[in-house]
């Protein structure tokens, strides 16, 4: 299992759970199926299986399933196939300790410490004043280290959660520790998830699989989703196995997670899906069952900006702002298996996919598959920034040069050129998922910019008359990000 995260692999039902997602009747969908053109893009790339959903409207309105369970049995994939879906799990992490504390049985703004049982925050300096929280866990903010974790299988020694915080495991040779004080930064931690688990269980007494299926799964009628173990009993049987780059079976083909709460849930599209509809009618506050308006607020809402690859809330990333919509999505990524899951914070829109193939095998599919569905499904939010001025002429030429990446903080080039008069930004990132490398810089009438499919607003800062600095703003968060301009 590989849940690093990795901001390149970021990538991105038939229903018949009756929350108005039925796949819909009005349209045929199924030009989607020679557009996409799955079938021999598995051929091409090797890639055993590959499952698929499109939502609009709040309704589902495809769902194709292509390629075998295992490379072994030739059994087909079917749209109640469930793949491990790695991190993805720390989004239902993050739901279910929101859904706890409305129910006062946490408090995630108390640090999270005085919960443990088993185990215990290692002493630090950095949190001698300033004891994590469970919300800087959750959105990674806490500073702890360990990334992610190797896979384990059947017949193999499966390591607890306390050696897992201890470093006793693989890829990890001393304790989780801390890196940073909490809350002055941001990184990645799935170590950080492995504590919540721990916590949540030490306090509740009973399984974070438990938790999940009792408070999430079950009364969303999600009936092919469990965060339960190939080891374990109530496994599901109808799951897809893990396979190499050479398309080979590894080992038994189910990956065994201790570590839970950050990779260990398995899924389909179909059931992410309802589960993403349920988010956004509760947003709306409008035929959402379970999860309440304010749950749903608060873990969609942007609560990390500094380093944090252009926006993370609880467990959702917020990074992107295609087709003038803003986006909570989630990628997964384990050793021969992966995929994302994508949805707009209004109108009811976006898909969820799962492979079970290598990174080579499966990201070239999964990268043409988003491009192709975000210009196929002709989704457009309106942008909400109409007032736009035009770019004066001095401006322009200051602004126009190649830059270190100002927009996500990775070691990548990023340009603002002159294209007809107007500003573009050439940004890698937003060229790999998109498919495209016009974004327009827009300048608005309060004196920000504003980049094409990009969620931040853009405050230019000059010293000498040339661009130093940009800050980037997002609600009630900004955060400065300095501008190395080359010469």
């Amino acid at each position: 299992m590989k849940t690093s995260f990795n901001f390149l692999a970021l990538l991105l039902l038939i229903s018949t759970f009756t929350f108005g997602q039925n796949i819909s009747k009005k349209t045929d969908y199924s030009f989607l199926t020679d557009s996409l053109n799955i079938e021999s893009q598995l051929e091409k790339y090797k890639l055993s299986g590959f499952s698929l959903v499109v939502f609009e409207n709040y309704k589902i309105v495809y769902s194709k399933q292509f390629g075998l369970k295992s490379i072994n049995s030739k059994e087909k994939i079917d749209e109640n196939t469930a793949f491990s879906t790695a991190s993805i799990a720390k989004p239902i992490t993050s739901l279910l300790c929101h859904i706890l504390e409305e129910k006062g049985l946490i408090n995630l703004d108390e640090p999270i410490d005085k919960y443990l049982k088993r185990w215990h925050l290692p002493k630090s300096k950095l949190t001698e004043n300033n004891s994590p929280t469970w919300r800087q866990f959750l959105n990674h903010t806490s500073g702890t280290s360990q990334s992610g974790f190797e896979d384990h299988y059947e017949g193999e020694k499966i390591p607890t959660l306390q050696q897992s915080l201890l470093g006793q495991i693989p890829r990890y040779d001393k304790e989780i520790e801390f890196l940073f004080t909490p809350g002055t930064d941001w990184q990645y931690s799935g170590g950080g998830y492995v504590v919540v688990q721990m916590a949540l269980e030490d306090t509740l007494h009973q399984s974070i699989a438990e938790l999940a299926n009792k408070y999430i799964f079950s009364p969303l009628g999600l009936k092919n989703t469990t965060m339960i173990q190939p080891n374990e009993k109530g496994f599901p049987t109808n799951v897809a196995l893990v396979h190499d780059k050479d398309e080979k079976v590894i080992k038994t083909g189910l990956p065994i997670t201790p570590q839970v709460a950050a990779s260990g849930l398995w899924s389909t599209p179909s059931d992410l899906i309802k589960l993403s509809i349920e988010i956004q009618n509760a947003l709306r506050n409008k035929n959402n069952k379970v999860i309440s308006h304010q749950v749903a607020k608060k873990i969609t809402g942007v609560s990390a900006l500094k380093n944090a690859v252009g926006g993370w809330g609880y467990g959702w990333q917020k990074s992107f702002g295609y087709n003038n919509y803003e986006w909570f999505s989630c990628n997964g990524s384990n050793t021969g298996v992966g995929g994302s899951t994508f949805a707009t914070m209004k109108d009811g829109n976006g898909f969820a996919f799962l492979a079970n193939g290598e990174k080579p095998n499966r990201i070239p599919v999964m990268i043409q598959t988003q491009r192709k569905i975000l210009s196929l499904m002709n989704w457009d939010g309106k942008s909400d920034y109409e007032d736009i001025q035009e770019i004066p002429l001095d401006l322009k030429e200051k602004l126009v040069g190649t830059y270190d990446d100002f927009l996500y903080s990775q070691k990548m080039i990023t340009k603002i050129v002159e294209k007809n008069n107007r500003l573009y930004v050439e940004s890698p990132i937003l060229e790999i998922f998109k498919g495209k490398n016009d974004n327009e810089l827009v300048y608005l009438k309060n004196g920000l910019f504003k980049i094409v499919d990009y969620p931040n607003l853009l405050k230019f800062d000059f010293t000498n008359g040339q661009p130093s600095s940009v800050t980037l703003i997002r609600g009630h968060l900004n955060v400065k990000v300095p501008l190395n301009k080359e010469k």
